[in-house]
C-alpha cells in the first residue's frame, strides 16, 4: 500500500478539487490526475468519479482518505515524541487569525513564545464564518468565531479547542440618546440606523437576534468589514452598530451598552486538522493562545 496515494486521497477529500491538490502540492493537475489513476491501479477500485467539472471521491476513495489522515495524524505523533526526546519544541507554526480576535491574542501569544524554538508566521483573514474551515488545509492552526456554539459552520472533519467567549456589545456615540443607559433592550434598538457587516458574520446573527426578538426589521445602512472604520463611524453619528467588547476603545467618544435580552457572546475557537494537532510546537503555541485568552477573560471579570 503506497502512503502516497493515501495521501493524495487525503488532499483531494480537504480541498475539494485536483486543481486546489495540484496547487497546495505545487504540482500540475495532469500530474495529479495520472497519480489518482495510478492510485485506483492499486487499490483495484474507482477511487474518484465526475462531479460537475471536477473529481469527487466514491465511497471508497473516502474510506482510504480517512486511512491517509490517519497514517498523517500518526506521522505527527511521532514527529511530536522525537521533538520531546531532543528537550523543546520546534519549528515553524502558521496561524491564520480573525483580526479582531488576534488583536488581543496575539501579543500575549508572541510575548509568551520570545526566545523559544518556535517560529510563528501569521496572516489575518476577515471572511464569513463558514469560511474559516478551508483555512485549516494550508494553516497549522486557524482562530475563528462563531455566534451559534464553539463549533464554527463546517468544521465537523476538524479538530476544535475553544479558547474564549466575548461579548457583543452595541456601540454608540458617546451623547447617542441610548448611552445614557447603563444597559440597553431590544425594544430600544428598533428605531436605530445600524451600521452591519456582511451577511455569514457571527456579528450579523445578533442583528437577527433583535429582529426575532421584536419582529421589527432592523434598517442597515452600512454592510463593513472593519471594526476600526466602524469605530469611526458610530463615534461621528447617530448610528450603532455591534463590537466585540474586548478590543473596542472607549471613553474617546464611543461607549459600548450590553443588551440585557438576547444573547451576545461570541465563540472565538482554535481550528486544526487532526494530524497538526499532533505536533508538539502546535500543541505548545495553542497552550499559548488558551493562556493569553485566559488573561483577557479575567481581565474583563474584575472590570
Amino acid at each position: 500500500m503506497d502512503v502516497r496515494h493515501l495521501d493524495l486521497l487525503r488532499e483531494l477529500a480537504l480541498r475539494g478539487s485536483v486543481t486546489e491538490v495540484a496547487h497546495a502540492t505545487h504540482r500540475t493537475p495532469s500530474a495529479v490526475s495520472q497519480q489518482l489513476k495510478a492510485a485506483q491501479r492499486e487499490f483495484g477500485m474507482v477511487l474518484v468519479e465526475p462531479s460537475g467539472r471536477g473529481l469527487r471521491l466514491t465511497e471508497a476513495g473516502r474510506v482510504l482518505a480517512g486511512g491517509g489522515a490517519e497514517v498523517a495524524a500518526a506521522l505527527e505523533r511521532v514527529r511530536a515524541r522525537w521533538d520531546s526526546f531532543r528537550g523543546e519544541p520546534s519549528g515553524t507554526v502558521t496561524v491564520a487569525v480573525l483580526p479582531s480576535a488576534g488583536t488581543f491574542l496575539l501579543p500575549e501569544v508572541m510575548r509568551e513564545l520570545e526566545g523559544s524554538a518556535i517560529e510563528l508566521r501569521c496572516s489575518d483573514f476577515d471572511i464569513a464564518e463558514a469560511e474559516f474551515a478551508a483555512l485549516a488545509a494550508d494553516n497549522d492552526i486557524v482562530v475563528a468565531h462563531s455566534f451559534t456554539g464553539v463549533r464554527p459552520e463546517g468544521t465537523a472533519p476538524l479538530h476544535v479547542e475553544p479558547l474564549a467567549r466575548e461579548p457583543l456589545d452595541v456601540a454608540m456615540a458617546a451623547d447617542h440618546p441610548l448611552a445614557a443607559k447603563e444597559s440597553v433592550r431590544t425594544e430600544d434598538l428598533v428605531d436605530c440606523e445600524w451600521i452591519g457587516v456582511p451577511k455569514g458574520y457571527p456579528f450579523d446573527h445578533v442583528l437577527g437576534s433583535i429582529e426575532q426578538a421584536t419582529g421589527v426589521s432592523l434598517r442597515v445602512s452600512q454592510r463593513i468589514r472593519d471594526n476600526r472604520l466602524v469605530e469611526a463611524l458610530v463615534a461621528a453619528s447617530r448610528r450603532v452598530a455591534v463590537l466585540p467588547r474586548f478590543t473596542t476603545p472607549t471613553g474617546a467618544g464611543l461607549v459600548l451598552r450590553e443588551i440585557e435580552d438576547v444573547p451576545t457572546r461570541r465563540h472565538i475557537t482554535a481550528i486544526l486538522r487532526a494530524d497538526r494537532a499532533e505536533r508538539l510546537a502546535v500543541g505548545r503555541v495553542l497552550e499559548a493562545f488558551r493562556r493569553a485568552a485566559a488573561i483577557v477573560e479575567e481581565r474583563h471579570r474584575r472590570r
